[in-house]
């Protein structure tokens, strides 16, 4: 009798260890990829292949989001550049807000681009951890439609934007993004 109470507290253990994927403390009630390709299905339309490997490679990096940024943001550049865009910031316990982002740029680039985007935010203890300014390096080409996705830190938290875009630019810069919680015209 005793060996089979054991046996079915073992089996259960182990259902719910393949259920949970042995998540810890580690992944801090985030997203899960599923929660976040549906997300993104919703947001962009359709998930084109593109989109479904950038996701896949940034759940490899960093493992479960915490909060996302749906949004939209367009720019410019002629070796100096700007972006600027707009979204709703969505934290995994059900709260959402406006955010606004601006950031000037230096580099080989060239062109213009609108584009959705789609930012995955790790580590972010509090919304205001998110009001800041955000350096990256950037690769980008868009001819009539791309998908793309780099890496944007600052302290702890790491942005990983996904970006599907139109227009013509490409090239490489370094910059800044700075998120804010109203709208700037001012990249600085």
């Amino acid at each position: 009798m005793v060996g089979k109470i054991l046996r079915s507290f073992a089996v259960i253990a182990c259902a719910l260890l393949i259920t949970t994927g042995g998540a810890g403390a580690a992944d801090n009630g985030g997203y899960t990829k599923d929660e976040i390709v549906n997300k993104a299905r919703g947001f962009f339309g359709d998930t084109t292949e593109g989109l479904a490997k950038a996701i896949e490679k940034v759940f490899s990096d960093h493992g479960r989001p915490n909060a996302f940024i749906t949004g939209e943001e367009f720019g410019g550049a002629i070796g100096i550049g700007v972006r600027y865009g707009r979204g709703e910031l969505n934290r995994k316990g059900g709260t959402s807000r406006k955010v606004f982002w601006q950031g000037p740029s230096v580099g080989f680039d060239i062109g213009g681009n609108a584009s959705k985007v789609f930012t995955l935010i790790y580590k972010l203890r509090n919304t205001q951890e998110l009001f800041q300014r955000f350096p990256g390096v950037e690769g980008s080409f868009y001819f009539v439609a791309g998908v793309g996705v780099n890496y944007q830190q600052s302290g702890k938290v790491i942005l990983a934007p996904i970006r599907t875009g139109l227009g013509l630019r490409a090239g490489a810069n370094i910059g800044y993004v700075h998120y804010t919680k109203e709208h700037s015209w001012i990249p600085l």
